[in-house]
Formats: structure tokens, sequence, C-alpha cells
């Protein structure tokens, strides 16, 4: 049994870092939990003259820096002045040069969202008529390569940190007090606390870049590193690094004093160590309800209380069940994990679980907000693949609380020393015979005394220590009810890592609620502009891959009314030169009625051009406009985006 315990423990730790890499790497470049809600001049808008200023609407509010909003003219150059300022409630403004000539302007933002996320992207408009542009809207992006993958690693590991840190901790206390003495465990709790205080102190160097440039150059920036300081992820992880040094002192009370008491005294010094401890804890889940999700939104009050509730719960569960597989597989035969000890953990885990639902329903009304959203979008994607997964790590458990129901104890300290005495007997008969075996010669028998006794005896004790060693084992190991709950422990360790991982995934992806409010925000603002102009100018994005497989198709339909309607497709590279390719296929779609989708192709007309006469748009309503992009034979992709016709 215990020579498979190391593949074991192996085979978790590869499974945590394939899931780490699954969901953190798969995930690309950090979804935004501010969405772009309204912008003045409105995208692809063509305007009669220069505005004074750009200002732009956010679902929330955002940080300002040194260029967070930039115009650009058709050249690339700036045509703004710089000044960019909050000019109220959620609306950014930055102020434009005066005399700029016709064509289309480019407008970047880079901002940092209220709940501690990049917000990048970029739309164009025109003063006059549109024109060619030198300047790329399709890689505006934020939070990704090697430092958003990095800084999406380091949130992972601090959240693993702080569930082996806390939940281990608690553990000891709550459920097996004999454990503060046990190294292995010892080693668990410690680990989280290293591992959680280096991930803190990394996210802090590397949240200037993830947040602006988004390079590796930029980590070690002085400067940027003052900034960060003066935000409020910035105070939160320093506040995180202050709250760990605490509970540095926390440990060693715990390992060092804790441990050396005899029981009265252990029960004396226990609620002073668990209330201090749960102080900490809670102060350390505090620093990430205070910057993130919780932060903002609606009902911030009450979501941070419940948000640190809900860690602390998860720390109680996950990791107290880390803790007792290390309990399981590496506990000395002379000090085996009590029958009992598992009993009270496992009303610890039930405690756990039934605030974890009660905090995550809250959660998920309050993140998610529609039925819709829960299905739709990938922040209700997420959270269903969470609820699955919590779902069969408490169909785990409860296997588990059979096995512990049937758990026995191990044999008794005194019967093992007994064995151990019959033992040492025994050998020591077998040495005495082997002595006296040796009488051929008294000058062999003083030389063996006098040069081979000592390394005899050392050889001998190695052996019975090895022996007593495997029998302990052994013996520890033969109680099928023990064998079978760690079976169990281990697989629910294995969920729970995985559980881990999409509980962080779900931390950077753009809440449901936010999506859908931004997406109508979108299409009454589209709404609006097709009143104002008659004319709806869609620009999309597309990466079909292979060689000049990047660019944006821009989709006039003149005037966007039911009945007849002129459109007209451009196609160009990301720095906004007009291209051919082999096919471009448009088709609308009408969701709402279950209408379509209706399929135009239209003519080329020129390099980058394609147009179509009399194309029929049979009701009103908001309306799905994808387009297929074919650059090469084997190259093709399907864009799309929503548009308020008529």
């Amino acid at each position: 049994m215990t020579s498979t315990t190391a593949p074991r423990v192996r085979s978790l730790v590869l499974l945590m870092l394939a899931a780490a890499g699954l969901l953190l790497g798969g995930a690309g470049t950090a979804s935004a939990h501010a969405a772009l809600t309204g912008s003045d001049p409105q995208q692809g808008a063509v305007v009669d003259k220069a505005p004074a200023q750009v200002s732009l609407t956010f679902s929330e509010a955002v940080s300002l820096s040194d260029d967070s909003l930039q115009v650009l003219d058709p050249k690339g150059g700036r045509a703004d002045t710089g000044e960019a300022s909050n000019v109220s409630g959620t609306t950014y403004a930055v102020k434009l040069h005066s005399g700029l000539p016709d064509g289309t302007y480019t407008v970047a933002y880079q901002v940092v969202s209220a709940d501690s996320h990049p917000v990048a992207g970029a739309y164009t408009f025109s003063i006059g008529a549109p024109s060619s542009t030198s300047v790329s809207v399709a890689d505006r992006t934020s939070g990704g390569g090697a430092v958003g993958w990095l800084y999406g690693v380091g949130r992972y590991v601090s959240y693993a940190g702080f569930v082996v840190l806390a939940g281990g901790a608690a553990f000891v206390l709550a459920c097996w007090p004999r454990g503060a003495g046990v190294r292995a465990v010892q080693r668990l709790v410690v680990s989280g606390w290293v591992a959680l205080t280096a991930a803190t102190m990394g996210l802090l160097l590397l949240r200037g870049s993830y947040t602006r440039s988004g390079s590796l150059g930029d980590v070690f920036d002085l400067d940027l590193l003052g900034q960060v300081l003066q935000t409020k992820t910035g105070a939160a992880l320093v506040s995180r690094l202050l709250l760990l040094a605490a509970a540095a002192l926390f440990i060693a009370v715990l390992f060092g004093a804790y441990e050396k008491r005899d029981e009265d005294e252990k029960r004396d010094l226990t609620f002073g160590l668990a209330l201090g401890g749960g102080v900490v804890a809670a102060g350390i889940a505090a620093s990430w309800a205070m910057a993130e999700h919780a932060s903002t939104g609606i009902q911030p009050g009450i979501a941070m209380p419940v948000d640190v509730i809900h860690l602390l719960a998860v720390a109680a569960w996950l990791g107290g069940l880390s803790a007792l597989l290390v309990a399981l597989y590496r506990a000395p035969a002379k000090d085996p994990l009590e029958s009992a000890a598992v009993r009270r953990f496992s009303q610890v885990a039930f405690g756990s679980v039934i605030a974890l639902v009660v905090t995550g329903l809250y959660q998920s009304w309050r993140q998610v907000g529609s039925w819709s959203a829960l299905t739709g979008t990938r922040y209700g994607q997420l959270l269903l693949v969470k609820v699955a997964l919590v779902v069969l790590l408490v169909g785990v458990a409860w296997i588990s609380r059979r096995w512990t129901g049937q758990l026995a104890d191990t044999v008794t300290a005194g019967a093992a020393a007994k064995r151990r005495e019959r033992e040492s007997a025994k050998a020591a008969a077998r040495s005495g015979s082997g002595a006296g075996a040796g009488s051929g010669g008294s000058k062999r028998v003083e030389d063996f005394k006098q040069g081979g006794d000592s390394k005899r005896a050392a050889q001998l004790a190695r052996q019975r220590a090895a022996v007593d060693t495997a029998r302990q084992k052994r013996e520890r190991d033969a109680d099928p009810s023990r064998y079978g709950l760690r079976r169990s422990v281990l697989a629910e360790a294995g969920v729970a890592v995985v559980l881990l991982a999409v509980t962080t995934a779900l931390t950077a992806t753009e809440p449901g609620r936010t999506v859908e409010q931004a997406e109508a925000a979108a299409a009454s603002s589209s709404s609006a502009a097709s009143s104002a102009t008659g004319v709806v100018t869609l620009d999309i994005p597309f990466d079909a891959g292979g060689t000049d497989g990047k660019g944006v198709v821009r989709i006039d339909i003149d005037p966007a009314r039911v009945g007849a309607n002129e459109m007209h497709v451009y196609v160009q590279r990301p720095n906004g030169r007009a291209f051919d390719i082999p096919e471009v296929k448009v088709a609308f779609t009408l969701k709402s009625k279950n209408v379509g989708p209706l399929p135009v192709v239209p003519d080329h007309i020129t390099t980058g051009h394609w147009s179509a006469s009399g194309v029929q748009i049979p009701m009103a309503g908001e309306w799905e406009i994808a387009v297929t992009v074919r650059t090469s034979d084997i190259d093709q992709v399907t864009v799309s985006k929503n548009a308020q016709i008529g």
C-alpha cells in the first residue's frame, strides 16, 4: 500500500498542473470586467466636423493612467491632447486638437476596471468621410501574453496556498491537535504559507506590466511598481503580505510552543490560537474581496463579507482535505490518525459545504443575474462546471463519510512496543549464537569484539529499525476501512484541484450580468446611431489563421430599415490597407423571432470592396450579422456582431 504513495502524490501534483495550465493557459487574454457601453462619437459614425472631445462610457468605474485614452489620426499620430479625465459617473473623455482633417480616426483605450482587471480595446469613427488608416484595431488586447499567463498562474497558486495554509492549520486545531507534531503536516502548512507569500510578491511585481504594456521587461520597473502601490489592488496585495507576516508567527506558535504542551495546556491554548488565526485568515481572505468581484457592482457592502465567508469555507473544506490526505498517507505509524479526528473533520466539512451553498447562491445571483446569462455567457458556463464539480465532490465525500463510520483505530502503541521488544530479543539471541559459533580462536573473537562490535551493532540497529518501520506500516495499512478512506480522500483531492482551477478561471472572467448589460447598452447605442444617421457600420476583427489571415471586415448597411438595403463590405489588413480575399459571405439572423440565417453573397467591386443591392430585411429587431471570410483554400473563419435594424 505504502509503496504506491509517492506515485499517487506525484499524480495529484501533475493533475493540479494540468488543470491550471488548461484553464489558465486556455483562457488566453484575460476577460475584462468593465465593458464599453457607449461612446461619443459612436463606433463607425461619420460626423460632419471634428468634435472637441471623445468620450467613453463603461459598465462600471475604471481607473485611468497616462495614455489610457488615445485618439489616433489616419497616419497613426496623436489627435488628442492627452488630458483624459472622468466627466461624470462612468463616462471618461479626452480632448482633441483643433482643426483635425477629414478621415478615419482610431480611439484606443486601456484602463483598469473597478474589480482590478485590465480593459483594452479600440474602435473607429470618421470626420467628413471614411479613409484608409495605418492603425491596427485588431490587436488591441490586455492582460495576455507571457505576463498574462504568469499572472494567471500566480492567482491560482495564491488561492491554493491560502487554502492549504488556512485549511491545514484549522484541521490541526479543530480536528487533530496531535498533528501539530507530525512533520508531514507541518511541511504542508508551511508550504501553503510559502506558496501564498511567493505568489503575492510575484503578482505585485507583475501587476504593472499586466495592466499596461504586457512586457516582461517592465516587471522590475520601480516607477511602475510605485504606481501599482497607489491602486486598490496594490494596497490589497501589500495588506496580504503584512497579514502573512502575522501568519508566520501563528505557524511558529502552532508547531512550536503548542506542539510541546501537554493535552490540558493544549486545550487552553487552542482557543487563543483559533481566535487569532481566524482573524488573520479572514483578513487575508478580505484582501481578495476588497479588490475583485465583490468590491464592485450591486450590493458591495453585503457581497464583500459573503465573499470572505465563502473563501474561508473553501479553505476549511479543501485545505482540511489536503491535511487529511497527508495524515492518512504520511502520519508515522507510532502516531496514526485517529478515527475521532476523521469524524470531526467530517463535521467541519459538512458545515463548510452548507456555508458554500448559501454564499455561492448569493454570489451566483449577483454575478449572473438571469437564466440566459447562465447558459449564454462564458462566466455562466464555467459556473455550471463548478457546480457540477461541487456535486461530484460532495458525492465522493459521502463515500468517505461511510468509510469514516467503519474506520477502526490502529493497534495501540503498547502492543506495538511489546512486539518490538520480542523482535529485539530474537535479534539479540541470533547475534549471541553467532558470536558463540566463532570459538575457533580467541584472537578472532577478540578482534571481532574490538573492531567489529560497533559496526555490527549499528548494522543490527538499522536492520531492526527498518523491520519495525515496515511492520508498523503493515499494521497501520491492514485496516480495510482505512485503506478505503485513503482512496476516497485521494479522489476528493483530485476533484478539489480541478475545482480550484475552475474557481480561479471564474475570477478572471467577465460576469454574465455585466456581459448582458454591455450587450444591451451596445444594442441601444447601435439603435440610436441608426436612427440618427440611417446607416449602420460594423467593424469586426477576424483571424482565419495562415498567412495574411488577420484583418478587419467593415460592413455598411444603408438605410438599416425594414425592406431593401444597400450593403457594402470592406476588408482591411490590421494596418488599415484594403486587400482582396477569395470569398466573403454574409448572413442575417434574428434569433428572437427564429428568422434566418438569410444568406447574402456580395459582388466584388474593387480591391477589398464588395457590395450587394436590395438586401431584404423582413422585420425590425436586433439582427446578428455573421460574416464568413475565406483567406485561402483552407483558411476560413466566421465572425459576427449584432446590430439594431429597423
